[in-house]
């Protein structure tokens, strides 16, 4: 029998992990496929005419064994990969591309949701009806519903080579991060805290060397080069680092990205759209390339003007230390860790201590429960690896959802930190609940302890999942998360300022071993560095967006490693600082559609997360009860629903300007 197409009778219906094997996936696959299809043409050529409930809603729930078995699938294949699981992956890229062509290529079933559209006034729709009708037809209009012939079939054609190339980078950049290591002898310790030797002997076992090792995990390499002194190594690290999908041969990913690039530019050709940015961000908040670039230039050049003040300190403090020459990439967290030391009292050594996980965990769901009610349980459950830890989410006894949270970073996993759902909400067909998965790569130790920027990725993917878990509506087309791409970073980046309320920390910031609270003096100083090194942290990310745009607002470059130098020389890209991701590893941008010309939406959502959270400051009560229901009802809840400008306006009243985004970054008064 195989486990994904068996009635699941587990605990809130989790996947029997313990009884999936690989070999069971493409069957399960197949199986789903051939179910789907046969939903969608049994709706497409049904006599009866079209309604919205023999229509929308049936296709609402032709999908659920697919569903069902991609949602386990895809977050094994990025959380815990094997080589069967990357096989299927590259097998399943152009067959799910091509399902999802059939789909809205299927002239009878568009041909059935235009005519609902068209008579839309008169079917006594509810406003999520509305929506959902509004967002099908745009999904199969945008998709290429409208194209006939020779164009249909180029664009099924461009869109399913895109998801094979997707899929290859995605694994290139893998296997590029999962090879390379350095070896450290037992003086190039010299410097190290305690904790980054521990991570690096750990990194060691795992690489099967007898000594200590760096790999190109972030929680390794970042805080090797905030605190060796040995420079050569340093710049060793950073820039194979920097490296990733740029090492020739098989797993390079320049090739891939160009490919990429023009594939993007000709799929918005055939849909009419002047550029790719064009067709991307017509449905975002952003609308127009014009926009997204005010917004990144308005907040640029105070940014670099603070990020050049500070490489000046930087680079006098490298000089000081009898080096000649300018500062460089690899110089730039050493010697901003020694400044923060020097400024503000602060060493990342001392502080990690009181930021153990299990803290961080008990203070992100503490939060949860003084803003929204809900409760959190520990589950005792098999899960996919052994790493993964589940909690029943309650509210008032009432199930709300399973969260799992995998957090240490592994050779099978991808890097970063993404929240994931193997289930959405819906009530359509039954009452859904979701099942929520965040995902971090944070070092493993006994006990694992945190940096103060792990904290805040902790926080910020757990605000993803209260916007999965808190979701409340009948369709799960627009559950969630499924929102425009640059309103969905707004929960997240939200959540984060709760890291930064001083009573959070005064309860939960604890010593792992004496369980003492942080001492005052120190909280105050990390509170009082918030800002610390924004400079930096903006202009590398703002670097990273605007090549994004760059890429997609023209016509596609022929070499894009030759366009992103021509775009950071033009905005004058300071010497010592990098963009956050280069091409060759800008998964983000080139591991699929999800933030291509659309990099700039964690800053366009900051621009709204500032404003939001000020809500709070505003009534004097970092958890007023009012404030957090009208977030819950209008954001949290809410999903697709409505347009996102209108579910902000209703929780705040306006849309916001810039200056809360400034403030909260220390960079107003550069303006």
């Amino acid at each position: 029998m195989n486990a994904l197409l068996t009635p699941w009778t587990t605990e809130f219906g989790l996947p029997p992990f313990a009884a999936i094997s690989d070999t069971d996936f493409a069957p399960a696959f197949d199986a789903a496929l051939a179910e789907a299809r046969a939903h969608i043409a049994a709706i497409a050529g049904q006599a009866e005419a079209p309604d919205f409930a023999n229509t929308i809603e049936a296709l609402e729930l032709a999908e659920a064994l697919l569903d069902r078995v991609s949602g386990v699938f895809y977050n094994l294949a990025g959380a815990d990969s094997t080589e069967a699981r990357e096989a299927l992956q590259r097998d399943l890229a152009p067959k799910m591309s091509a399902f999802a062509s059939e789909v809205t290529n299927n002239a009878a079933l568009f041909g059935r949701i235009e005519a609902l559209w068209q008579g839309r006034d008169g079917l006594g729709l509810s406003l999520e009806q509305l929506r959902v009708l509004t967002l099908y037809r745009q999904m199969f209009v945008r998709s290429g519903a409208l194209l006939q012939g020779d164009q249909a079939a180029r664009l099924t054609a461009v869109k399913s080579r895109l998801a094979v190339l997707g899929t290859k980078f995605s694994q290139n950049l893998l296997a590029d991060e999962r090879a390379w290591f350095m070896e450290l002898s037992e003086a190039d310790l010299e410097g190290l805290p305690d904790f980054v030797v521990a991570s690096a002997r750990t990194a060691g076992v795992e690489k099967g060397v007898a000594g200590p090792v760096v790999t190109l995990s972030r929680s390794l390499i970042v805080p090797f080069l905030q605190f060796s002194p040995r420079r050569a190594l340093r710049q060793k690290a950073f820039e194979a680092w920097g490296l990733r999908g740029a090492n020739g041969g098989a797993t390079d990913n320049r090739g891939v990205a160009a490919e990429i690039l023009a594939l993007r530019a000709e799929r918005a050709q055939l849909l009419g759209y002047a550029s790719f940015a064009d067709y991307k961000l017509e449905p975002e908040m952003a609308k127009t390339p014009a926009a997204v670039r005010e917004l990144l230039m308005r907040v640029w050049a105070p940014a670099k003007r603070k990020a050049m003040a500070d490489a000046a300190v930087l680079e006098a403090m490298l000089h000081a230390d009898g080096i000649a020459g300018p500062l460089e990439p690899w110089d730039w967290r050493y010697y901003s860790e020694k400044r923060r030391l020097a400024e503000h009292d602060l060493d990342e050594a001392a502080l990690k201590p009181y930021l153990s996980l299990d803290a961080m965990l008990a203070a992100q769901f503490d939060c949860a429960n003084r803003l929204f009610g809900l409760e959190f349980r520990a589950l005792d459950t098999p899960l996919y690896h052994a790493d993964a830890r589940a909690w029943e989410v309650t509210r008032r006894g009432a199930h709300v959802a399973v969260f799992i949270g995998d957090y240490f970073a592994r050779g099978s996993k991808r890097s970063g930190a993404w929240c994931s759902a193997m289930r959405s909400q819906r009530k359509l067909g039954g009452e859904q609940s979701p099942i929520v998965v965040n995902v971090c790569n944070f070092a493993k130790g006994d006990p694992a302890l945190l940096s103060y920027d792990d904290a805040r990725t902790l926080f910020h993917e757990f605000g993803h999942a209260l916007h999965q878990m808190l979701s409340n509506v009948t369709y799960g087309f627009i559950s969630g998360t499924s929102v425009a791409r640059d309103f969905v970073e707004l929960p997240s980046q939200l959540y984060e300022h709760w890291l930064e309320v001083p009573e959070v920390l005064e309860k939960h910031a604890r010593h792992w071993q004496s369980g003492a609270a942080m001492p005052a003096d120190m909280l105050q100083r990390l509170l009082a560095a918030g800002t610390y090194d924004q400079g930096f942290a903006t202009v590398e990310f703002i670097g990273s967006a605007l090549v994004d745009l760059a890429f997609h607002e023209g016509a596609a470059p022929a070499d894009p490693m030759q366009k992103q130098a021509e775009v950071l020389e033009a905005i004058g890209m300071p010497r010592a600082i990098r963009m956050r991701h280069a091409t060759p590893h800008f998964a983000h941008v080139f591991s699929g559609d999800g933030y291509s010309s659309g990099y700039y939406s964690y800053m366009w959502s900051e621009v709204m997360d500032a404003d939001a959270f000020a809500a709070f400051e505003e009534a004097g009560d970092a958890f007023d009860p009012e404030v957090a229901a009208r977030l819950e009802q209008f954001i949290l809840s809410a999903g697709g629903s409505e347009e996102p400008d209108q579910l902000y306006t209703k929780f705040r009243g306006k849309m916001p300007g810039v200056e809360p985004l400034l403030k909260g970054r220390g960079l107003l008064e550069e303006v």
